[in-house]
């Protein structure tokens, strides 16, 4: 069949919408939807993003300097279920750059703060890991990696904000901001309708 101008003009909105649709990533709720695993050794369920957020270091971008590297901090939510008892906690992890900021121990009291739409949250890391391991591999370069604690109410501020950013503490006390690198309402949001905790 042979198609004339004007059949070719109609058929020009469904090949777009078809092409926006095959884009990978496009259907946000079928590439982000969490997932889940059993840790044996406690019985927990854990459920996480597919892949966690990456933030990535500021303030060390030099033209004349190209081996500079920055550091990228990952972070993941997790939803540990022991018999339908829930904790949520964040999970993080730094993959250090190259002649950027020493990061100071994430761990530590502090060292790692949320600056959210509506102020920011100093992150309290749990003391002891809880589980055999994380949903989340490891992310080369591995650095520091560590779980804090965080509840429902955080979690729904940290979906709602327009623009999360992490703030780390360096090794000379200066706190670093850590950017983006993708948007993250939609991922986070996604995550609580998957866990069914809502998204309001």
């Amino acid at each position: 069949m042979t198609l004339t101008p004007t059949m070719s003009r109609s058929l020009r909105p469904c090949l777009l919408l078809l092409l926006i649709c095959a884009v990978p990533g496009y259907s946000a709720r079928a590439a982000i939807k969490s997932v889940e695993m059993l840790d044996t050794r406690t019985g927990m369920t854990l459920a996480a993003l597919p892949r966690p957020l990456a933030f990535v270091e500021t303030g060390i971008y030099d033209p004349l300097v190209p081996d500079k590297q920055p550091s990228v901090l990952y972070l993941g939510p997790e939803e540990w279920d022991r018999s339908g008892d829930f904790t949520y906690v964040l999970w993080a992890q730094v993959a250090p750059g190259v002649d950027g900021h020493r990061i100071d121990d994430i761990r530590s009291p502090g060292a790692l703060v949320l600056q959210l739409d509506d102020g920011i949250v100093n992150l309290t890391a749990l003391d002891e890991p809880v589980t055999a391991g994380s949903p989340y591999a490891p992310i080369a370069p591995v650095g520091q990696s560590a779980y804090f604690a965080i509840d429902v109410p955080l979690l729904k501020r940290m979906a709602s904000s327009h623009k999360l950013v992490l703030k780390v503490r360096a090794g000379d006390l200066t706190m670093v901001a850590f950017n983006p690198r993708q948007e993250t309402s939609a991922a986070l949001k996604q995550f609580m309708i998957d866990r069914e905790i809502g998204d309001e």
